[in-house]
């Protein structure tokens, strides 16, 4: 390994492990620290920390205060849709609060993606949305949660591109973040609930045949769904469940 590669992988466990503990609250908002204390806690150079912190303040989450050292922000401050930051919050304590704001964009975005691929969608590129349709029924109907996942992640961003709305489509990676920590963080059952298997291939039908009302009101039932459940998990942490799911929980992907 190269010198430089080492420094990388060092400027990436600091930034990693600072961003995982503010984000998870172990590092409150406006705690300060100095760039000699994380230099001593992780043994490592003060270019290495510089870099790290540099990320951070990048992502809005910590500022230089001067001749006092780093200030850590509030969240509020921070780049939420920034995956980097997606993916400490997911990680911590606040996992469900997360899932749930990128749920809620989610349904903002996706119904109006399928209507308006419903209304541009090249019949190729439609007939590749059935197919996806297809495969994503025949997966959830089996219990093979890899595969649902892979061809759901497809299914979806296929969608977001098909609108013909590039700033929709560079969205893809917020909606991929929901299903990939739903089922990462077992929020999702083996055997998706039938209707929602139907939704999907109800949507694709739909922008096949450029019928966008139909799509979009598809997607709001597989959204609105998504949300009534990651409701239901967040009033079973508050009252102090784990929020995993029980044997009867269905969910919608």
């Amino acid at each position: 390994m190269t010198a430089s590669a080492a420094t990388g992988d060092l400027r990436n466990f600091v930034l990693d492990t600072l961003g995982r503990e503010i984000c998870a609250g172990q590092i409150e908002s406006g705690t300060i620290f100095t760039t000699e204390s994380i230099e001593n806690r992780f043994q490592v150079s003060r270019p290495v920390v510089r870099e790290a912190l540099r990320a951070l303040q990048q992502l809005g989450m910590v500022a230089p205060k001067r001749r006092v050292g780093v200030r850590v922000l509030p969240p509020s401050d921070w780049n939420a849709y920034d995956l980097q930051v997606i993916r400490w919050r997911l990680a911590g304590p606040g996992r469900v609060a997360q899932l749930r704001s990128l749920t809620e964009l989610r349904g903002a975005i996706e119904p109006a993606a399928a209507r308006l691929a419903a209304m541009r969608a090249p019949l190729n590129r439609a007939s590749d949305l059935v197919g996806l349709a297809g495969r994503v029924w025949a997966a959830g109907r089996q219990g093979d949660t890899a595969e649902f996942l892979r061809v759901d992640l497809q299914f979806h961003r296929l969608i977001l591109e098909m609108s013909g709305n590039e700033m929709f489509a560079q969205l893809h990676h917020l909606v991929e973040e929901v299903l990939r920590g739903r089922t990462h963080y077992k929020l999702m059952p083996q055997f998706p609930a039938p209707e929602a298997l139907q939704w999907h291939v109800d949507i694709a039908t739909a922008i096949q045949t450029g019928n966008a009302d139909k799509a979009a009101q598809s997607m709001i039932a597989i959204t609105e769904r998504a949300l009534t459940e990651m409701s239901s998990i967040w009033e079973q942490q508050l009252d102090g469940h784990d929020g995993a799911g029980g044997p009867g929980f269905t969910a919608a992907p």
